[in-house]
C-alpha cells in the first residue's frame, strides 16, 4: 500500500461533480488561496518592518525551522513560503481534484476561522478558570514584546499562526497517521492517537528554548523536567496541549486553510488586541 493510498482517506475529500462547502475547505487549491494572501501579509510584513533585522521579528515554528535549514547551509529567505506553497501544490497534484473554487467557500472560511478562534478564547478562559493563573498566559505564542506597536504584534502572531501549523499539521500529522496506519491500526484509532500525540508535542514544543541554542536530545528532557517541577506551567501546558487537539481536528475534519486561519486569528485577536488592554 503506497504513501498516498494510506492518506487519502483521512485527508482528501471525496470528488464531486457539485461543489459542497463542506468538503471544499478541505481541498488543498482552495486551503492555498485562502492562505497566500496571509502568507505575503506576513512574509512581506516582517521585511518592511525589520528591513536588516527581519529574523529578529521572527518566533516559534518560523524561528525553528529557519534555525534548523542554517545547520543545513540553506539561507534563502523565501525557503518557507516557497516549501508551504509547493506542499499544497503537490497534495493538490495527488489528490487530483480540480484547480477550483469559490468566493463563498473563502468566506465561509474566515467565518469559521474566527468563529473556532473565539472558541478558543472561551476554553482559555475556561481552564484559566481552573488553574487561577493570569490571562496573559492564553497565549499560544511567546516572543514579541508587547512593549512593540499592535501592527508588529499582529504581523509576529499572523507568521506563527501560519507556520506553527504548517509544521505540527501540514508536515507532522500525515507521518504521524500513517506511521499508525503502517502498523495495521484502524482509521479512527490511528486518527484519535495521531491527535493527541502531535498535540503534546506542539505544545512541549513552546518549551525548547531559543534554536540558537542549538539541537539536542538535552533539550527534550529538561523541557519536560521544566514543567514537571514548575507549577506555574502547568496551565499553559495543558491549554497548548487542548489549543492543539482543537488545531489537529480541525486539519481532518475542515481542512488545513481554516486550522491556520484559527490558529492565526486567535493568536492575533488575544496577542495583539485584547492582552494590552488587560
Amino acid at each position: 500500500m503506497t504513501f498516498r493510498h494510506l492518506l487519502v482517506d483521512a485527508f482528501m475529500p471525496p470528488e464531486s461533480s457539485e461543489p459542497h462547502y463542506w468538503f471544499e475547505t478541505r481541498k488543498p487549491f482552495c486551503n492555498l488561496v485562502f492562505l497566500l494572501p496571509l502568507l505575503l501579509v506576513y512574509e512581506l510584513g516582517v521585511l518592511l518592518i525589520g528591513g536588516a533585522e527581519s529574523d529578529s521579528f521572527r518566533n516559534g515554528a518560523d524561528a525553528w525551522m529557519r534555525q534548523f535549514l542554517l545547520h543545513l547551509g540553506i539561507d534563502l529567505i523565501w525557503i518557507l513560503p516557497f516549501s508551504l506553497i509547493a506542499a499544497l501544490l503537490a497534495w493538490q497534484w495527488a489528490s487530483r481534484q480540480p484547480w477550483r473554487t469559490s468566493w463563498d467557500t473563502l468566506g465561509g472560511m474566515i467565518a469559521e476561522s474566527l468563529l473556532f478562534a473565539f472558541a478558543l478564547i472561551l476554553m482559555g478562559q475556561a481552564v484559566d478558570s481552573c488553574f487561577r493563573q493570569s490571562p496573559a498566559n492564553l497565549l499560544v505564542v511567546e516572543g514579541t514584546s508587547w512593549a512593540s506597536g499592535v501592527l508588529v504584534r499582529s504581523v509576529t502572531f499572523l507568521g506563527a499562526g501560519i507556520y506553527e501549523e504548517f509544521l505540527f499539521r501540514l508536515c507532522l500529522i500525515p507521518v504521524t497517521y500513517a506511521a499508525f496506519r503502517a502498523l495495521l491500526i484502524p482509521h479512527r484509532w490511528s486518527m484519535g492517537a495521531t491527535i493527541v500525540m502531535t498535540s503534546l508535542v506542539f505544545s512541549l514544543a513552546h518549551y525548547l528554548g531559543s534554536p540558537d541554542q542549538g539541537y539536542s536530545f538535552t533539550m527534550l528532557t529538561d523541557a519536560i523536567y521544566r514543567i514537571q517541577t514548575t507549577r506555574s506551567l502547568w496551565f499553559s501546558f495543558v491549554f497548548r496541549t487542548l489549543a492543539g487537539i482543537v488545531f489537529a481536528t480541525l486539519f481532518f475534519l475542515r481542512g488545513f486553510g481554516i486550522a491556520v486561519g484559527a490558529h492565526a486569528a486567535y493568536d492575533v485577536i488575544v496577542g495583539a488586541v485584547l492582552i494590552p488592554e488587560l
